[in-house]
């Protein structure tokens, strides 16, 4: 099947790279012609395991192409999916749909033939119908489907999710649009995955509502922590007990320092919108957002009692930036709340992190970036880790500690135990929830 994928970010190529694995004739198009080039020459311009060898196996074998040409992209397609950024709008909270929209349009004033325009986007509820009206209207002579197939991409895993998926969802409107998706997802289908067909709103919904279901863990397991620091219990143990309840599992209840990514923070923020707008406030996914909020702070009021109530002077290094291992998205992830409050109340800050520097130059001013812990470490009063990359799980605590002017650790990922850092040399040490 000749399958067109339009926009080249996180979403748009990894979908696009798996789609051409499936088998599939694939285009994928972007408006920036710096990006294209790049896929071009074989680089790719985000970090995801594997992404780049699996897109050159299939650009090798004539499966993937790149454009900047829609119509190109579109010359025998009977698929065209839309993946683009839908960012929170500035000032209310909505998802920013300006980008889906404007694509579509162009869909429609490009296409000839019968296609099916399959929004992998997050949208708000009532977005593909919109879509489907534009394009009716900026094309009434047009043969098409819209269909919802929302992603459920998780960065640093994100192939092994396309291919292994927990599920697929596709909203249709049509059997004739059900059957172009069956034919793109046969290969999951021979493979017994659960794909669920069901209609365009519940397609929508489910999107948002499982990633703010997921959020709503973090921030629960983040206030039991908070609690388990006052009571003198430890979160991990409390998490351990409930996570082995079948109706509970223990995936998401990791205490620390709050959620951040491209998705968590968006989606929660515009299905509380997307409530409001229908009259049926989300309470529990309004109160997650403040929580998280809240815990962000709550980590910077830590670091500042291991400091002495006081940032100033004090040297801060800082292991891990991105909101996750595994990838380099800096997108609301903590550390744009912690290191900045570091920064401003006078510490000089050291940073550590496989590939956060790319984004992190621009996002994080005033501090200093360093490819080894160790040298990072010299003469630093405080050592924290943010972000728990494997390269910081099993670190000589020994040699940091001796090389520290005051050696403290504030493990907001709860990677080491408590023990095990004093008996290594370290003065003081505080997790989180223990």
């Amino acid at each position: 099947m000749k399958i067109a994928m339009i926009g080249t970010g996180y979403v748009g190529l990894v979908s696009g790279v798996c789609f051409s694995d499936f088998g599939h004739d694939v285009v994928c198009l972007d408006t920036n012609p710096d990006k294209i080039a790049m896929l071009e020459r074989g680089e790719v311009p985000i970090f995801e395991p594997g992404l780049e060898t699996l897109m050159a196996r299939n650009v090798g074998a004539g499966r993937l192409r790149f454009t900047t040409d829609l119509a190109t992209a579109l010359d025998g397609a009977q698929a065209v999916f839309i993946a683009v950024g839908t960012p929170t709008r500035r000032g209310d909270g909505h998802a920013d749909l300006t980008y889906v929209m404007a694509a579509a349009e162009d869909v429609a004033r490009a296409a000839t033939g019968y296609v099916v325009i399959v929004t992998k986007s997050t949208v708000p509820v009532g977005t593909n119908r919109r879509v489907g009206q534009m394009v009716a209207a900026a094309n009434p002579d047009l043969d098409f489907d819209v269909v919802s197939n929302p992603e459920f991409l998780r960065e640093g895993a994100a192939i092994d999710d396309f291919m292994k998926p927990d599920r697929v969802i596709v909203g249709v409107q049509s059997d004739r649009a059900a059957e172009v998706m069956a034919d793109i997802y046969r290969p999951l289908y021979l493979r017994d995955f659960p794909i669920l067909t069901t209609d365009l709103e519940s397609a929508e919904l489910i999107k948002y509502a499982a990633n703010a279901f997921l959020a709503t863990k973090i921030s629960f397991i983040n206030e039991i922590a908070a609690l388990c620091e006052r009571a003198g219990a430890d979160v991990k143990e409390v998490a351990r007990g409930i996570g082995l309840d079948g109706r509970i599992g223990n995936k998401f209840l990791h205490a620390g320092p709050g959620y951040g990514g491209s998705c968590f923070p968006k989606d929660t923020s515009a299905l509380a919108r997307i409530g409001q707008e229908h009259a049926v406030p989300q309470s529990i996914i309004e109160a997650v957002i403040r929580v998280n909020d809240a815990v962000k702070l709550r980590m910077v009021e830590k670091l500042r009692d291991l400091c002495d109530d006081s940032f100033n002077g004090k040297t801060v290094t800082v292991l891990g930036v991105t909101f996750k291992p595994n990838t380099d998205d800096m997108r609301e992830a903590p550390s744009l709340t912690i290191i900045p409050a570091l920064v401003g109340g006078g510490a000089r800050v050291r940073v550590v992190d496989p590939q956060g520097r790319r984004e992190g130059e621009a996002l994080l001013p005033g501090v200093s970036w360093h490819d080894d812990p160790y040298t990072a470490a010299q003469g630093a009063d405080l050592l924290v880790i943010l972000t728990e990359w494997n390269e910081f799980r099993a670190l000589d605590l020994k040699a940091l500690a001796t090389t520290m002017a005051t050696p403290r650790m504030a493990d907001l990922r709860n990677v080491y135990v408590a023990a095990d850092v004093t008996n290594a040399g370290f003065a003081a040490y505080v997790g989180v929830g223990r």
